[in-house]
Parts: structure tokens; C-alpha cells; sequence
């Protein structure tokens, strides 16, 4: 269980500096000219052990990359000062301006690293959020984000089964228990819900898929790789091959092995080939092709199957079993995608807006 608990020195300490500048006469200084002058701190224990000292009343936190991102947004919007990453331009139609127009200041950890160090100062924020898999240098890394920055820095662990619990941790450091147990709860009915309809439909029944990637569509998604998660939670993944490459679009494989996996159905991500498939004379040799059951998987704002691998996944399962069993999967999609942009991006999706981005994906 991680707890918050009050560092009862931080009180007793700003007592005494109060004392100490009555004393001098107010020499070096007017604390008053420092927002977190005397501000009460708590220490919170985070996924990985850590015991970071925090702002007891947290309103101004930034993510760590975009996976956090997306978590936050659902969660606390208004407590975000900063993005990691500028949304795409079609996430105007989807998210509120002041969201939307948020000012970008980077990513503090992962691959690009690429933090404005004078945009961070600018909007001065309490915290900074990581949200996803622990890398095995996690701890180090954020004791040293913190340490360059002056701000402290958490982790929360989430994965596809544990999603619930990272809401729950992130409720009660900020301070939104009821906020967070509706979106926990929503996850672990999703999550749930998805591996009733897969039991279901069981091995026999399972559909042999591939997702493919990349504008020669040449790029598969493998088997047991980190970016397959709801791919083979729900079906057959016919995509084997002998290395997985650490990111999930690198996994290139070239037509001829398409043909001899010869999947059943076939999901295309957003920019791949899903418009010229079907005038290719190659790919027409495919089964899946020729009998039409090959779909694109829907984004906006976000792609719903992951990239980033974060919290949008949920709504790929809610697309996915929908696709490959409709009839155990008996729920009104445009109802469960409205339901979702409402609890995840805080938008009124309309009908109009669900059929758009469903109309290459059933």
C-alpha cells in the first residue's frame, strides 16, 4: 500500500526560519517572494520504492513522456501545467482548447530526453508524474531528473492488468480518491470484460490476426511483444518471429512471410496501406484481403492500440472484441466509445464524430 504521511520537521522547520528572519528584522530576504516558502510537504512512496517528499496540496504537475500524459489528462486536466509532447493537430476536435493549448516543455525520461529546461521554470511545477513499466533504472533516473530540474519526481506503475491500481496511487496523491476510482473502475471492467469474451471465444475460436505497421505495411506487431498486449489477449497473433524488436514498429518482415502466415483477418495502423491494398496484385493473394476482412484501427486522438502504449489501449479492447466477436461482444460501440472520450478525454462524442472514425474499422 503506498501512503502519504506528513513530515512533521518541515512544520516545525518553517516555524523556526519564521522566528529566526523576526529576529534579524526581516533581513535576507521575504519568504512571501517564494510561492513554497512554508508550504507543507508529505512523503509518498512511490511504485518503485522510492520515497519522494512532496507538496501536500499538489494543483500544478507535468508529465514525464506521453504515456503519462494521457493518464493525467483523464484524471486531473486541470492540475496540468505542461505536455510532454504537442498533441496531433486532429486532437482539436476532441479535447477542450485550454487542454489542447497547453505549453510544451518535453520529455523528462525515455529516448528523447528533450526537456526545455526554461518553459519548466516558467510554469513552475510541483511534480512530475512517470507513468507506465519500470525500466531497471527507473529510480536512479528520476533521482537525477529531480536533482537537474529542483522538482520532485514519482513513478506510478501501469500495465494492461494493473491500470486500476495506478489510478488508485495517482487518487491519493493528488487528492482525487472518487475521480480515480471511476476511471480504475472503468479499466477493470474493460480489462475484465475483454478476457470473458476471449475465454469465449476460446483457442479454436480465436481469430488468426496480424497487425501490420508502417507505409509499406510490412511492419507486424509480434507475437509476445510489449505493443501485442491486446493482440494476443484476444486472438490467434500469427506474427512469430525469432527476435522482437524493442520497439514495436521495427518488427519488418517482408510480403512473402505475410503470405505464408496468411492471416484471417489483418488490422492496418493509422498511415499504413489500408487504401491500396485491395488494388495490389500481391497482396490480393492474401486471404484476408480477398475475402475484405482486412480494417484499419481507429486514432483520434490517439491511435486506440496503443503508440503510446498507455491508457487508449482500453479502448482498443472495447474496438477489437467488438470486431472479432461481435456477437459475445454485445454492446453498442458508439455508447462504449462515447462513454470512454467522456471519461478519458472529457469530450461529448457525438455520432457523427464515431462513425468518422470507425469508417474503416468494422
Amino acid at each position: 500500500m503506498f501512503r502519504r504521511k506528513t513530515v512533521a520537521a518541515a512544520a516545525v522547520l518553517t516555524l523556526s526560519l519564521i522566528v529566526a528572519l523576526l529576529l534579524i528584522g526581516g533581513c535576507g530576504g521575504d519568504p512571501a517572494g517564494d510561492p513554497a516558502a512554508g508550504q507543507e510537504k508529505v512523503a509518498f512512496t512511490d511504485s518503485v520504492g522510492r520515497e519522494v517528499e512532496v507538496p501536500a496540496e499538489i494543483t500544478r504537475i507535468v508529465p514525464s513522456g506521453t504515456m503519462a500524459q494521457i493518464v493525467l489528462l483523464s484524471l486531473a486536466p486541470d492540475k496540468l501545467v505542461g505536455l510532454a509532447e504537442r498533441w496531433s493537430p486532429d486532437a482539436a476536435e476532441y479535447l477542450d482548447e485550454q487542454y489542447y493549448n497547453l505549453p510544451v516543455l518535453g520529455q523528462f525520461y525515455g529516448g528523447k530526453g528533450d526537456h526545455n529546461l526554461e518553459e519548466i521554470a516558467r510554469v513552475d511545477p510541483q511534480l512530475i508524474i512517470d507513468v507506465g513499466e519500470p525500466k531497471p533504472s527507473i529510480a536512479d533516473d528520476l533521482d537525477g531528473i529531480s536533482a537537474k530540474v529542483d522538482i520532485p519526481a514519482v513513478h506510478i506503475t501501469a500495465t494492461l492488468e494493473t491500470m486500476g491500481e495506478a489510478y488508485r496511487i495517482l487518487g491519493e496523491l493528488l487528492g482525487m480518491e472518487e475521480e480515480a476510482a471511476v476511471l480504475a473502475d472503468y479499466c477493470e471492467e474493460v480489462y475484465s470484460r475483454t478476457q470473458e469474451i476471449a475465454a469465449a471465444a476460446g483457442e479454436a475460436g480465436a481469430a488468426k490476426l496480424l497487425y501490420c505497421t508502417g507505409d509499406k505495411g510490412l511492419n507486424v506487431i509480434p507475437r509476445g511483444s510489449f505493443h501485442a498486449e491486446i493482440v494476443d489477449l484476444v486472438s490467434d497473433n500469427v506474427a512469430v518471429v525469432e527476435e522482437t524488436a524493442s520497439k514495436g514498429t521495427d518488427n519488418a518482415v517482408d510480403l512473402e512471410q505475410i503470405l505464408l502466415w496468411d492471416p484471417e483477418m489483418i488490422i492496418f495502423g493509422p498511415d499504413s496501406i489500408y487504401d491500396t491494398v485491395a488494388g495490389d496484385t500481391k497482396w490480393q493473394e492474401l486471404t484476408a484481403v480477398k475475402e475484405g476482412r482486412y480494417y484499419e484501427v481507429p486514432a483520434g486522438p490517439y491511435n486506440w492500440m496503443g503508440f503510446p502504449p498507455s491508457v487508449n489501449r482500453y479502448m482498443g479492447m472495447v474496438w477489437l472484441t467488438k470486431l472479432l466477436y461481435p456477437a459475445e461482444a454485445a454492446y453498442d460501440g458508439y455508447a462504449e466509445t462515447a462513454r470512454y472520450y467522456k471519461l478519458f478525454y472529457h469530450c461529448e462524442l457525438t455520432e457523427e464524430q464515431y462513425t468518422e472514425l470507425v469508417a474503416r474499422s468494422f
